[in-house]
């Protein structure tokens, strides 16, 4: 960790130590250039940080991972950085739907549920293998994508071209759904394959068509992953330990003010760190951080395009959530829980509400990382995981005072609605499993959108930013470049979509786009490995970029320390 900045200057200033900050700060860092990340919060993570309390590790923020395997996105980043790399595990049972009249459990072998549903709607016979063969045409084209992840601004004309074959023949057995979404689109949808009502309840909480497809497809292919051992946090771990390896500075605990400008040109940024503003130049900047708060907070009103401000603002954006973190007395499967995501449904409620906030409606999930990672949680304890999708203007605010500059301030009343909300999950948790929960609880913690928004400044505590779709696609939200030469964004914002994968993926067009400027040869090798023509192995032979020994040593869990402290003592 660097207290204060080591130079004046770098090549790139990172602002955001997120996956996708750090992602972006290792590639360039092996790529040879000088790299400061600068980061608000006292450590790097963003929404994968986790925390820790009483030998117990949080790991908040994943329901699953994808893109993690053999030949994902994900993998074929972190690989290109380093064989050092966090390794995540397949999940084979994946998703448990828990409505009052269902129960279904999609595993690693999407024919057993497809067999399931075949023997409870004997009369949807031939619908239900229709949807499950359209899934199975979808997972056959999947690994094209993940050779089709460099952005437009990466590419050539001719790449263009190549490009954009690939990503029509990924985008073909999808074209005929992509139109059905909403309430209404969505059970037209459907009805392409069944029109029992009743198997339609299955898919109560989805949005649009694909969203009932892409999990079988995935599915299909073996592309869910557990994070790896440790918690996703390793991942931070490790792309922390690459960045410090070739000597490049992580700034914590410093709050951008500006953007630092010549001539309305990006020139580097200044930072608040406690209580002493410092300003760093660089040739580049990415921004993996909040777009709406770089373009209103940390540029001149009138650089931005008041269009494009607009457009964020009625983006389309995920909801952001209530994370509930449960430390358990007894190790989770105890209490009948096994390693998938359990959904909770209400009955009986639109789409909308099942999105809506309502703690009494709002779909629940519930994941047990002790049970899939033992080394999170004490010998003979457990955690579990529990999501909600919420609002940030849920009564009045959360009972937070809002003041004068936008900051949400605080109130007894703000703890006691987490509380009442937290219970109501609980309530419904406990009726819906026929379980005893709460006698086994030690301690809870309780995140609403506020806490998102505290840590993330995306707007209403989004949890991941912009969904992909028509309206979103059209108003042009995603995109890298923006209108100040030298800035690029990175993150979510960069690209549409959420999770894991998009992060690293914008992470890696955002180091495509400032090695174009600045490291040719490297940009060359780099593009040609992200469009699969090349292997990491070639790329690096090239000798565009730096050594790296591999030397990442995985700390140990809260609980692994604990454990190796009282064997020591026997």
């Amino acid at each position: 960790m660097s207290e204060i900045v080591a130079k004046s200057a770098y090549d790139v200033v990172i602002i955001g130590a997120g996956i996708a900050g750090m992602t972006a700060a290792a590639l360039l860092s092996r790529s040879g250039l000088s790299v400061c990340v600068v980061e608000k919060e006292p450590h790097a993570g963003g929404y994968l940080a986790g925390f820790r309390r009483k030998n117990f590790r949080f790991d908040s923020a994943i329901h699953w991972l994808n893109q993690c395997g053999e030949k994902g996105i994900v993998t074929r980043v972190f690989q290109f950085i380093g064989e050092d790399r966090p390794k995540p595990k397949p999940l084979d049972r994946i998703y448990r739907n828990k409505a009052e009249h269902l129960d279904y459990v999609l595993t690693s072998n999407p024919e057993d549920l497809k067999a399931q549903l075949i023997k409870d709607f004997p009369h949807e016979k031939a619908g239900i293998e229709k949807f499950f063969g359209a899934a199975k045409k979808i997972a056959r084209t999947w690994d094209l994508y993940a050779e089709n992840f460099r952005a437009a601004e990466t590419m050539s004309v001719l790449d263009k071209v190549s490009n954009g074959m690939k990503k029509l023949n990924f985008i073909r057995p999808l074209i005929r759904y992509i139109w059905y979404h909403g309430e209404e689109g969505v059970t037209k949808g459907l009805n392409l394959f069944f029109k029992d009502p009743e198997l339609h309840r299955y898919w109560a909480s989805e949005h649009d068509l694909l969203s009932c497809l892409f999990p079988i497809a995935w599915a299909y292919i073996g592309d869910y992953q557990l994070p790896p051992q440790g918690g996703s946090q390793v991942f931070i771990e490790w792309l922390t330990h690459v960045t410090e390896f070739y000597r490049n500075d992580i700034v914590y605990g410093a709050t951008v003010q500006s953007i630092l400008l010549e001539d309305n040109v990006c020139k580097g940024v200044v930072f608040e760190r406690k209580g002493k503003v410092h300003t760093v130049k660089s040739k580049q900047v990415i921004a993996a951080c909040d777009v709406e708060m770089l373009y209103e907070r940390l540029l001149p009103t009138d650089l931005i395009p008041q269009s494009l401000k607009d457009n964020l603002k009625s983006a389309e954006l995920y909801s952001s959530a209530v994370a509930i973190s449960l430390a358990l007395d007894c190790p989770t499967e105890d209490l009948g829980f096994t390693e998938e995501l359990i959904m909770i449904q209400a009955e009986g409620i639109s789409r909308a509400e099942h999105d809506s906030g309502d703690p009494y409606k709002t779909a629940i999930s519930i994941i047990p990382p002790s049970l899939r990672d033992k080394s999170l949680a004490p010998e003979g304890k457990g955690t579990l995981t529990v999501y909600s999708s919420a609002y940030i203007d849920y009564k009045n605010y959360w009972g937070c005072e809002v003041d004068a500059t936008g900051n949400y301030v605080r109130t007894d009343a703000y703890y006691k609605i987490k509380e009442e909300f937290a219970n109501i999950i609980l309530d419904r948790i406990e009726e819906r499993l026929k379980v005893d929960l709460r006698s086994h609880i030690m301690f809870m913690d309780v995140a609403s959108p506020i806490t998102h928004w505290r840590y993330s400044y995306n707007r209403g505590g989004s949890i991941m930013g912009a969904r992909p779709g028509r309206a979103n696609m059209e108003a042009k939200i995603a995109h890298y470049q923006t209108p100040v030469k030298n800035l690029i964004l990175g993150g979510h914002w960069a690209d549409l979509g959420g999770g894991v994968p998009i992060a690293v993926k914008s992470a890696a067009n955002a180091a495509l786009i400032v090695l174009k400027t600045q490291k040719t040869e490297a940009f060359k090798a780099f593009a040609q490995y992200a469009d699969g023509k090349i292997d990491h192995k070639k790329a690096h032979e090239t000798g565009a970029f730096e050594a790296y020994d591999n030397s990442w040593v995985q700390r140990k869990t809260p609980a692994e320390e604990q454990k190796e402290k009282r064997n020591k003592k026997d």
